[in-house]
């Protein structure tokens, strides 16, 4: 699976967050400022070639529809991340973002939670 630029990224939340449509339809939920038309379609046209989406033709225009999940993406780069920046442990990057004061300890106890519920189920 390839890396999406950040643009791509972008376009493809909205794919995901649609399910499937029309360039048109992406758009309407791009944020401000919004892209030219002939921009995301070209955007979208890449994420075709790197087989994000498949496409479906009505007349002169595309449907698409996502390939890769967006749950599958994330869980890819994210391990990537935390091996290439945190020495393959999830341990070092919680305690990154605390250090950063990025979680409250009312956060960290809800991961704790979270945690724990995950292991009774297995």
């Amino acid at each position: 699976m390839e890396k999406l630029t950040i643009q791509e990224e972008e376009a493809m939340r909205i794919v995901w967050k649609k399910e499937f449509g029309f360039i048109k339809d992406f758009l309407e939920d791009y944020p401000e400022p919004k892209l030219p038309y002939t921009t995301l379609a070209s955007i979208v046209k890449n994420l075709e070639k790197k087989r994000y989406v498949s496409s479906r033709k009505y007349g002169n225009v595309y449907e698409y529809t996502p390939i890769i999940k967006e749950e599958e993406y994330k869980k890819t780069f994210m391990s990537g991340f935390v091996r290439n920046y945190f020495k393959n442990s999830y341990k070092d990057l919680v305690v990154f973002f605390v250090n950063e004061k990025a979680l409250t300890s009312e956060e960290l106890r809800e991961l704790a939670e979270m945690i724990e519920q995950k292991n009774d189920k297995s």
